[in-house]
């Protein structure tokens, strides 16, 4: 192998780059596409990467003992996983570092540091994140945040927020408003708004004899937690997030995609959809129209469920190309928020983070140079084999030269050219954690 190829591909000029980009500019052109202003959209559309999967969703608070708490599993071993807040964020400093394009951190609440001492979670504050504010500020990139109703003793029957016992919801609401407090201490310390999502794993394993009781039970909870009382400002964004099911709710999740798309609607929340929240055979894509025509921002979590929710890293599939298709068809890239939303402890967590980052931005570009103009016109002119004719042919256009163009003007690397940057990483960091 010659001295200047890489074992992953061949490293090419700007002027070659550059080149290619011009004949499929030229393409794209010829159906009324900028291909200039979608790479220039694309790269400025952020994208908040999740801080789970550099250390297999464990979180760094102190507690006295271990807890399970569940409703999130990782699976693997691969060796190298973030130990603490440092290694954590030198992990996503060394992702970004090879990311194109605008970028957030989404922190969990349990990802708090605390020093020696165990401060429960209705009591955590922003100045436990400040590491994190410090850091995301040397990075230019803003912060989004979630509180943990997961991997807590409060939580291990599996009701949070909903839970029978007053005692035990009233600790979770106090959770709640805390998070929202520590979102709205990021973002204003930050000059920005913070996403703060709310997702909890209440269900039922097989058959509840009550169905309704639990649900009313979390209506209640979050309208203690939103209340305008405790003087929470606009910069926190708060969103909620259903589900179809999870590990021990497998028959009954309280907080169901039904139950939050109304709740948000009616509370004016943002609603997530996380695309490994549905079944396996239900198009997320289809449902962003419907919910766009009553809902004024949506949160959409990219994910890549394999037969259930099981948060494996992103690609460039018809499932995500699609969503973001439907983003473009709707003129509605100011309407949502994008996050990922992944775990893999089997494989090496950075090659994780920038395949399925990369993967998300590849399908925004792609949705942004998809020919939305001449497909609706013919839809309009009831031109519709046309129309499915130019559908088709439009999946053939030269994309990876536009791709390659956004990776050029977001100064990094084309192709899979990165590998050798994080196979370099992996020897000089991750191999020395034990």
């Amino acid at each position: 192998m010659p001295a200047n190829e890489s074992y992953y591909g061949s490293p090419r000029t700007d002027t070659q780059i550059e080149q290619q980009y011009e004949h499929a500019k030229e393409a794209y052109a010829a159906l009324d596409v900028d291909t200039d202003a979608a790479i220039n959209q694309a790269l400025n559309t952020p994208i908040s990467l999740h801080c789970w999967q550099a250390d297999d969703v464990g979180g760094f608070e102190t507690k006295e003992e271990a807890v399970e708490g569940g409703g999130i599993m990782a699976t693997g071993n691969y060796p190298g996983k973030a130990r603490n807040g440092d290694e954590l964020r030198q992990d996503l400093s060394k992702a970004l570092s090879i990311l194109p394009g605008k970028h957030r951190l989404n922190l969990h609440a349990f990802y708090c540091e605390t020093g020696e001492k165990i401060i429960d979670r209705d009591a955590i504050e922003t100045s436990h994140f400040s590491n994190y504010i410090d850091w995301a500020k040397e990075e230019k990139i803003g912060l989004d945040f979630n509180p943990t109703y997961f991997a807590h003793p409060k939580a291990n029957d599996g009701y949070t927020l909903s839970h029978a016992d007053k005692g035990i919801r009233d600790f979770w609401i106090q959770h709640g408003i805390a998070s929202r407090r520590i979102a709205e201490g990021m973002a204003n310390a930050l000059g920005d708004v913070c996403v703060n999502n709310h997702w909890t794993p209440d269900g039922h394993k097989d058959n509840p004899a009550d169905r309704s009781g639990p649900r009313q039970r979390l209506v209640e909870s979050y309208d203690a937690i939103f209340d305008e009382s405790h003087g929470i400002g606009p910069s926190c964004v708060d969103a909620v997030e259903g589900k179809l099911f999870g590990l021990a709710s497998e028959d009954y999740v309280v907080g169901s995609n039904d139950f939050y798309a109304n709740y948000a609607l009616s509370r004016e929340k943002v609603l997530c959809l996380d695309m490994g929240h549905f079944h396996p055979t239900e198009s997320i894509a289809d449902k962003i129209s419907a919910h766009l025509c009553f809902h004024k921002k949506l949160l959409i979590h990219t994910s890549r469920p394999i037969r259930w929710d099981s948060d494996h890293v992103v690609l460039f599939n018809d499932d995500v190309r699609n969503v973001f298709i439907e983003i473009a068809r709707q003129r509605a890239f100011d309407r949502v928020y994008v996050a990922l939303d992944f775990f893999d402890a089997s494989i090496n967590r950075i090659i994780a983070y920038v395949t399925g980052t990369r993967a998300s931005r590849q399908a925004i570009l792609y949705g942004l140079l998809d020919p939305v103009e001449r497909l609706q016109n013919l839809e309009a002119e009831g031109k519709s084999g046309q129309k499915l004719a130019l559908m088709e042919a439009a999946k053939t256009l030269p994309f990876n030269a536009v791709w390659d163009m956004l990776c050029l003007k977001g100064d990094t690397p084309t192709g899979a050219l990165w590998l050798d940057d994080v196979e370099a990483y992996e020897a000089e960091a991750l191999q020395t954690r034990a």
